[in-house]
């Protein structure tokens, strides 16, 4: 049996989606557990470039059972549309399984998700307007409507007679703007349920499963570890727990069954939206690597703030989620500088802070601890063995390697399948 989870080590956009897609050639089954279209993976192959915000990265794959798991947020229009754009370039989605427990982002959560971020000032957290918030807020709250109520008209209609007129309460009483119409949102989520049915299906049991019969499993993580609504940077974050804890629980599987854990990082550091940054930089060298490594959001084409790799974080992120090796992802995004900074720890005031702070404001406060390396101005997009990176490239990988504290096995030097380089996966 291998289950191994590929989750996000830093602010997310680390290039997850461009790792499963490489493993999954040797999987059985891949796994979206949380998150929703909030998040989006890109992965260039020989079928196209794709930006996928639902739809496991093992689709590509036509062996690979592709499940959207309990613990995801599942937006029916943004989800058809995805499975048309595939269809429309010859991937087949026949083995897409759809959690019948999954919640579903209603109009009205993408609605008040705009209108809470616009009254929250100059104190905006940065969210897409995805409407994921206010849908996990509605789950817990035990107000959710989920994936198999679009499977029966009159229990849809039932609930969502229940929950709208609260809703419209608050969006013409609080907010000031007009009622939405209980029966275009029917039909319209009830049309999307009909199109979706044949894909819904018991993912717990499957996943269960699939591991008793010692299937190869990837659990693909969405947003990142830093974005964790527990241990992120509070309280900019996500609404959900994109760790390796928070995709068994979005999956339905025990925590003993999962046997390797892959941490994401980009060979530098990458933000979207507000929170605290220490090793952003605002100049130059942050706007080469923002037009190098193309960090534009998938989701939201917000530019990307950009700054060095943080071995602090990163060392939390790695002891959090229990990661057995490192994914380094965009070294080739490093090519041209002279010389790389890679964030050793902090300081604030006359302190050394080795750890990271829950308060995000003293977070904000920290200023770095710098190890400077030398740079490598040399191309490695063409290398295909670790012995081909120039030496200093080497080193560099190296050093974050025992900065974290972990074996890297995956090196990246470009956005294409091959353009990976592989020292070993566990």
């Amino acid at each position: 049996m291998s289950v191994v989870a590929v989750v996000g080590a830093q602010w997310g956009d680390e290039g997850k989606g461009r790792i499963v897609d490489l493993l999954a050639a040797e999987a059985d089954l891949v796994a979206r557990s949380q998150g929703g279209s909030n998040a989006g993976h890109t992965v260039v192959n020989a079928s196209g470039t794709f930006r996928l915000h639902l739809v496991p990265s093992g689709i590509f794959h036509p062996h690979v059972t592709n499940v959207i798991g309990n613990g995801v947020m599942v937006e029916p229009q943004q989800l058809l549309a995805e499975l048309d754009e595939l269809h429309a370039h010859h991937v087949s989605t026949d083995s897409l399984v759809v959690s019948d427990r999954a919640h579903v982002v209603m109009p009205y959560h993408k609605l008040l998700d705009r209108l809470e971020e616009g009254a929250r000032g100059a104190k905006q957290v940065g969210t897409t307007g995805r409407g994921i918030g206010p849908a996990v807020q509605d789950k817990v709250a035990r107000f959710g409507i989920r994936v198999v109520d679009l499977l029966d008209p009159a229990v849809f209609r039932e609930k969502l007679h229940a929950v709208l007129s609260l809703k419209n309460r608050v969006l013409t009483g609080v907010y000031g703007v007009e009622p939405l119409r209980e029966e275009d949102i029917a039909e319209e989520c009830l049309a999307a349920g009909a199109r979706l049915a044949p894909r819904v299906g018991d993912t717990v049991a499957l996943m269960q499963r699939a591991v008793a019969d010692g299937k190869r499993v990837l659990l693909e993580g969405a947003q990142a570890t830093l974005l964790d609504v527990d241990f992120g940077t509070y309280p900019f974050v996500t609404s959900s727990s994109p760790t390796v804890a928070g995709a068994c629980v979005g999956l339905g599987l025990p925590p003993q069954s999962v046997t390797g854990a892959i941490g994401v990082y980009k060979a530098y550091l990458t933000r979207v939206g507000s929170g605290p940054f220490p090793t952003e930089l605002n100049g130059t060298v942050g706007d080469r690597l923002r037009e190098r490594g193309q960090e534009y959001g998938t989701t939201t084409g917000r530019p990307r703030r950009c700054g060095w790799f943080d071995a602090t974080l990163a060392r939390y992120s790695a002891r959090l989620n229990g990661f057995t090796s490192i994914a380094l992802t965009k070294l080739d995004v490093l090519d041209a500088l002279p010389t790389v900074k890679v964030c050793t720890g902090y300081r604030r005031g006359q302190a050394r802070w080795d750890a990271v702070p829950a308060d995000a404001s003293i977070l904000a406060e920290c200023e770095p601890v710098w190890e400077e390396l030398p740079g490598w101005q040399t191309p490695t997009s063409d290398c295909r063995a670790f012995e081909d990176l120039p030496l200093n490239a080497q080193r560099y990988v190296d050093r974050i390697a025992a900065l974290v504290g972990l074996p890297v096995a995956l090196v990246s030097v470009g956005f294409a399948r091959e353009q990976i380089i592989q020292i070993g996966v566990g």
